[in-house]
């Protein structure tokens, strides 16, 4: 672990003896979760409108029972703009009619239940939509119920001025340039927005307000004490109907002018207290991607993703793909050519997880809403998908799996973007039960579909890969399967990298540890070339394998794209 990052873990831990949780790491059920991430508008479309739905969800549990996740997150359910994919939300207590109703929604959590399955929703809670009621009376003047929910100033400063002019010579409902929103509004001039226009921020105060900037609410004013207090009624209309937690967007954004995010994980950590209180049972996840801060906040889980650092980047987006050429990698470790590296995802993730592991749980997810899928690029044969998967449902923490993804689902670059999509659009394509023009997504017209379906012939379907002993989809299962059953590879089990940073960079290998004794090594080669490394490991069987790889003597063998999982 950096030395660096040991003392400032040690720093906050002192500043905050409160937040940690009192059940330690989380609710029990949390040591076995594997998670299935939905995006409700792409899973199932019941009523033929082509849209997915919340009874189209309902109708394929028992096929997530049988794949092997046991927990699920929905992106945002609740009536929404749909300027920003469902995260400009109208009402946070009301489902949007396009996904059915509340009671739908309790059906489905109900049917979860029956099967021993989680459900837990999206919860955003940074910003509203601008057509939700609470800002539409915030505008009005400074004496109502919501007047304090939003921030709002007569005045901005000058470069603030020019951030609304360059975004007015763009488009500016869908420029998300600077941070205030020309109103002229009663309540005030400006107001500060999160992301689009269309998102006014919710008013959690500033970490160290001026008196020169009267619009800079302190964290303990009654305004941004009240928006605490919806926030927490939020939670708890959706628990009270059976819901088990929330994955929360941009959780490190509450407070405002909060650079070393301290006033921000006060904030969860109150929050994490009152669940520890009230629903003991229900977690928080957080989009925070920072878990030396999110896991000391309280939060259950927290996101090794994009946002910010580069760990994740350095592994899955090589430089001709979109998100490679946005964060200008030129070879990531998960590519054919080989030329990547391990140092920068170890360097971030290994003092992440030694800060953490008692804590809470890190989950580096297969991909989600907001990024490529590892079908991407040059990245696209199924025995390097198989490679990558093996990554995935191998590593310490709580397991992610976008929906697709288990099998092999493209990211379809290029199609038209939809609902604030942009490019992302072509990870949010229909999921693809069968083959045929819908995929067995919906029963409407092609044209009608939410997004376009890219099944290679009716391949890339559950309905053939079910049938098919070699395929992504059985392969998923096999690994799943394995994790529920080795506590050596389980989610509380050890870790350690045998790579030496400076040394061979591939294969990646790794051993896992569980509290028994009990140990696996895990080699994953994602490359086109054959790789060998000494491990100094002793003898043991193979359990699970992709491609062709040998251990013997200590010694693993990999061909071009082949991992091998062995018990010691």
């Amino acid at each position: 672990m950096n030395i660096r990052h040991f003392f400032w873990a040690l720093a906050v831990a002192a500043l905050l003896p409160a937040v940690a949780q009192a059940g330690g790491k989380g609710p029990e059920w949390l040591s076995k979760a594997v998670f299935y991430q939905i995006y409700p508008s792409s899973y199932m479309d019941s009523n033929g409108d082509g849209v997915g739905d919340l009874p189209g969800i309902a109708s394929r549990l028992d096929y997530l029972k049988q794949l092997g996740v046991n927990a699920l997150w929905l992106n945002p359910v609740y009536e929404s703009g749909w300027f920003d994919g469902g995260y400009d939300i109208i009402d946070f207590y009301k489902v949007d009619p396009r996904f059915g109703n509340n009671d739908d929604l309790v059906r489905l959590v109900d049917e979860a239940h029956k099967r021993g399955m989680k459900v837990c929703l999206d919860l955003v809670a940074g910003h509203s939509s601008d057509k939700c009621q609470w800002f539409v009376e915030s505008q009005q003047g400074t004496n109502g119920r919501y007047s304090d929910y939003y921030i709002w100033s007569d005045t901005i400063g000058k470069k603030d001025v020019a951030d609304i002019a360059r975004r007015q010579a763009e488009d500016p409902k869908a420029s998300t340039i600077g941070h205030w929103v020309e109103a002229d509004a009663p309540r005030g001039k400006y107001y500060y927005k999160n992301y689009y226009e269309c998102q006014p921020a919710l008013n959690y105060g500033y970490a160290h307000p001026s008196a020169s900037r009267p619009w800079e609410q302190g964290v303990d004013a009654p305004g941004p004490q009240a928006v605490r207090r919806e926030l927490r009624n939020i939670m708890a209309f959706w628990m009270d109907k059976g819901v088990d937690g929330f994955r929360v967007d941009m959780a490190a954004s509450l407070v405002k002018g909060d650079k070393d995010k301290k006033a921000t994980m006060q904030l969860w950590g109150e929050m994490r207290r009152w669940l520890d209180e009230h629903y003991p049972q229900n977690v928080l996840i957080s989009e925070w991607s920072n878990p030396q801060q999110s896991i000391m906040a309280g939060f259950n889980i927290d996101f090794e993703i994009h946002i910010g650092r580069s760990a994740y980047s350095s592994l899955f987006f090589q430089g001709d793909t979109p998100w490679g050429k946005t964060k200008k990698i030129d070879n990531c470790y998960f590519n054919r050519l080989g030329k990547g590296s391990l140092k920068d995802f170890i360097n971030i993730y290994a003092a992440d997880y030694n800060a953490t592991k008692d804590r809470g749980y890190i989950a580096i997810p297969t991909a989600n809403h907001d990024f490529q899928r590892p079908n991407v690029g040059t990245r696209n044969s199924l025995d390097q998908l198989k490679v990558a998967m093996t990554f995935f449902l191998t590593m310490p923490g709580v397991p992610f799996i976008y929906y697709g993804d288990e099998l092999g689902m493209k990211y379809q670059d290029g199609i038209a973007p939809k609902e604030g999509s942009r490019n992302r659009a072509g990870s949010r394509t229909p999921m693809q039960w069968t083959p045929g023009p819908t995929a067995g997504f919906s029963t409407c017209a092609p044209a009608q579909l939410y997004f376009p379906v890219a099944t290679d012939g009716g391949k890339l379907t559950v309905e053939a890969e079910e049938k098919d002993p070699g395929s992504m989809l059985n392969y998923v299962k096999r690994l799943l399967a394995l994790r529920a059953s080795v506590p050596a590879l389980g989610n509380d089990a050890g870790w350690q990298l045998l790579n030496t940073l400076d040394g061979e960079q591939y294969p990646m290998v790794y051993l896992r540890t569980a509290a028994s004794g009990e140990r696996c090594l895990v080699a994953l080669n994602p490359s086109e070339k054959a790789v060998t490394l000494r491990t100094g490991q002793p003898a043991g069987k193979v359990l699970v394998s992709t491609g062709k790889g040998s251990y013997k003597h200590g010694t693993v063998k990999l061909a071009p794209f082949s991992a091998i999982i062995v018990r010691l």
